[in-house]
């Protein structure tokens, strides 16, 4: 069974006890192997939101030319942006996936459950 900690019992210094965990990660589907790229924990949506945004142009910078243009649609959609931040704020955990024949990433924020 899994631990969970509830709002009286995370530390200040845990990871758990800011607002929102990111997290970017790669598969590599042929083998099915993952691999961590990086995780953080912030105070905001608006920073979880920027945090998602380097890194989605991190992985837009390794692509090949062929595999940039979802990356790249993502990164200038506005709208999109909105819908990701309105998300976290409603408490709810907003992924993007990037693929291309080798490697599927994955980029995730979530509230910590201590948003407030």
């Amino acid at each position: 069974m899994p631990l969970t900690l509830d709002r009286h019992h995370r530390l200040r210094e845990s990871p758990l006890s800011a607002g929102y965990w990111r997290e970017a990660l790669a598969r590599t589907p042929q083998d099915g192997r993952s691999f961590r790229l990086g995780s953080a924990s912030t105070p905001t949506p608006r920073l979880a939101l920027r945090w998602l945004l380097r890194r989605t142009q991190d992985v837009f910078d390794q692509l090949d030319p062929a595999a940039t243009w979802p990356a790249h649609e993502w990164l200038i959609d506005l709208p999109e942006h909105e819908r990701a931040l309105a998300a976290l704020v409603r408490g709810e955990m907003y992924a993007l996936s990037i693929h291309e024949d080798t490697t599927h990433y994955i980029l995730t924020a979530r509230p910590t459950g201590s948003t407030q």
